[in-house]
Order: structure tokens, then C-alpha cells, then sequence
């Protein structure tokens, strides 16, 4: 089975470089693009199910690519809290305990008003065994986060969270092989097909 995982097109909040986990916006103009620019090249592929997040810039990305959907509130971006809308600096400057705390403990760190890296690995990992392993081919429209979390667990490590960099409106394919799990491609646009098709 192949789990495709498309990561949103890039929001006004992200293009500014802030932290935008559970602010509810919309696509960029630019994350427009980029989305129709991947429906080119995702558009006649079959799918046995799509999900999404509730989040709005990720349900825009699913309806730019043509698809039904269900939603999975399980694959909502983290809440940053107090940070939302920050920049690394902005919150450096403005929380200096808190951003040494953070730095400190990643993933078990809690964010002020929100949650910590740790719930938002626990749902997605939730998430993921709960997908019916008999389908041959399921899609993801879900965000950077959720994403960097189910690829760690490829290798059964949280450890892998800050490993990957993933870009906006691209597939990230994990595949089944019975029990075992593996990566065939991170940031794929123009060759989805063919890694899916092997």
C-alpha cells in the first residue's frame, strides 16, 4: 500500500516566515500556484481514500486538486500557542524562557495555549494505524508537522522530526510491504506516478 502525504500550499503567514500552526488562513496567491501546478501531476491518480485536515488551507489544497475527501481532525497542524503568528526571532525576543525551554526539550516541550510536539505525534501515529492497510493507494492533504511525524516513524525514532525539510504542494510517499514500512520519495511533484507505480 502507498500512503501519498501532500503537504498544503504556502500561506500569507508562512511566506512571512511566522509560525502558523493552528492559525486558520487561507492559501497565498503563490500557494494557488503551487497547488495547480501539483494537480497536473496528481490528477489521474486513483486514490482508495483521501483525507484532510479540517484546516482551511489544507481543504482549499484538496479542492484545488479535485478530490473528495474525509476529514481527520487527527491531521490538524500543532498548535503553537502563544507563538502563532511569531517568528523565530519575534519569539526569541519576546519569550526568552519559554523559547530556551522549547529549544531545551522539543518534544515534550508544551507550548503556552497550546500543545506540544508529543500530542501531535501521538494523533498522527493514531492516525496511521488506523488507516485500513487493504487499500492499495491512500492520499493525505495534511501539513509539515504531521508529515516530518509519520516519516520519523518509518524509523520507529522521534528523533528524525527535524531531518526533513518539506516543501509546500508536494507528495511524500511511504509504502507498506506487509508489516514493513519505507520511504520512496520526499518532495516529489512531476515523478508521483512513477514512484507510485513501481
Amino acid at each position: 500500500m502507498d500512503i501519498v502525504l501532500i503537504r498544503h500550499g504556502r500561506t500569507d503567514v508562512n511566506e512571512k516566515g511566522c509560525f502558523g500552526g493552528s492559525t486558520d488562513t487561507g492559501l497565498s496567491i503563490r500557494g494557488i500556484k503551487e497547488v495547480e501546478n501539483l494537480k497536473l501531476h496528481i490528477k489521474d491518480i486513483d486514490f482508495d481514500c483521501i483525507y484532510a485536515s479540517p484546516m482551511i488551507r489544507a481543504l482549499q489544497t484538496v479542492k484545488i486538486l479535485g478530490f473528495d475527501y474525509i476529514i481527520d481532525d487527527r491531521l490538524r497542524e500543532i498548535d503553537f500557542g502563544i507563538f502563532e503568528g511569531l517568528s523565530y526571532k519575534d519569539i526569541e525576543k519576546k519569550y526568552p524562557k519559554e523559547y530556551e525551554k522549547w529549544n531545551t526539550d522539543y518534544l515534550n516541550y508544551r507550548f503556552i495555549n497550546g500543545e506540544s510536539l508529543m500530542d501531535v505525534f501521538e494523533r498522527a501515529c493514531d492516525f496511521l494505524r488506523s488507516v485500513d492497510k487493504n487499500n492499495k493507494r491512500i492520499l493525505i492533504v495534511t501539513h509539515g508537522g504531521v508529515i516530518r511525524c509519520i516519516l520519523s516513524e518509518v524509523f520507529k525514532s522521534r528523533d528524525y522530526f527535524y531531518k526533513f525539510k518539506i516543501d509546500y504542494a508536494a507528495a511524500n510517499i511511504i509504502s507498506y510491504d506487509d508489516d514493513f514500512m519505507f520511504i520512496k520519495g520526499i518532495n516529489c511533484i512531476s515523478n508521483i506516478k512513477n514512484l507510485i507505480n513501481n
